[in-house]
């Protein structure tokens, strides 16, 4: 089996560093733009950007529709929303990971995939994790925010099996597809729920900007990219458990950039969790070759 090399291992870490810090990066841009505006804003940029990707695949669109609007749309608007609800951002970032699970298990029921003890054991481990994390006093303060999160995580998931349905996607091309099948439910549902979009544009800092700039250019457009460019070069099964370090920069950034505070039973819900989703993304690549799609 092709080993990764060190240039690309360190590649792969500059990608989780950047998804890393992307979680930082939507707290600051939540905290000056309403939520939900936030991702239209996020996924308009990206969807512009990739615009000559976007082609007719014929037989495919049911399921390449679903994919954009659960594992776009639906699933961000969702997060931004419980980001912005969430005090502790280092929990977001571990309970965000419950997609990985959630896929496997929507899988076994629509897809008739078959795990065995290893992936089941991972599921429960991830599940029991975010328990652990949810006694933690500073995540109940915000327990709407960490629902929220949760319920994100299933929604992308059916993104995911959705995606599992159609012939292998380029990056740039199942971007296009989740941008701008994302955005008239971005849009539907800031009109509907939400106010002061203009008047967040008009009165943006340098901070927001460079938030919505960073979410889109840095963590979808150049690292998801480079995400998928590896998973087409090596084995699923060797690179895309290491995407078990995003939540870890986030954490990190959380804490250095945001002030978050690191409490005992974080960092054990914090490592059944991610234990248990690192076991999954291997398993399930040596057994069906597919992976996760890299962090938001």
């Amino acid at each position: 089996m092709t080993e990764v090399s060190q240039r690309h291992h360190l590649q792969m870490i500059l990608i989780n560093a950047i998804w890393g810090f992307n979680l930082v990066a939507i707290k600051m841009g939540v905290d000056r733009f309403p939520p939900v505006f936030l991702g239209f804003l996020r996924f308009l940029i990206v969807g512009l950007a990739v615009l000559p990707w976007l082609r007719i695949r014929r037989g495919e669109m049911r399921w390449i529709l679903i994919a954009a609007v659960f594992g776009g749309g639906l699933q961000f608007a969702v997060m931004y929303t419980g980001v912005a609800l969430s005090r502790n951002m280092s929990s977001v970032a571990i309970a965000g990971q419950l997609g990985v699970p959630f896929a496997t298990i929507l899988s076994v029921i629509v897809l008739g995939e078959r795990i065995r003890w290893r992936r089941s054991l991972g599921i429960a481990l991830s599940f029991a994790g975010v328990v652990v994390l949810g006694f933690n006093p500073h995540v109940m303060e915000s327990w709407q925010g960490l629902a929220l999160i949760v319920l994100s995580a299933f929604i992308g998931a059916i993104g995911l099996v959705a995606i599992k349905r159609v012939s292998e996607l380029n990056a740039l091309e199942l971007q296009a597809w989740l941008s701008w099948g994302s955005l008239p439910i971005f849009l539907w549902l800031s009109l509907w729920a939400e106010e002061g979009q203009f008047e967040s544009l008009r009165n943006a800092d340098l901070i927001g900007v460079a938030a919505v700039l960073y979410s889109a250019l840095a963590a979808s457009l150049f690292a998801h990219t480079a995400y998928f460019a590896l998973v087409h070069r090596y084995p699923v099964s060797r690179v895309a458990p290491l995407t078990v370090m995003a939540p870890v920069f986030s954490v990190a950034f959380a804490i250095l950039v945001l002030g978050d505070l690191l409490e005992w039973r974080m960092i054990i819900g914090g490592v059944m969790t991610l234990t248990g989703v690192a076991v999954i993304v291997m398993r399930e690549g040596k057994a069906a070759g597919t992976g996760s799609l890299g962090p938001a």
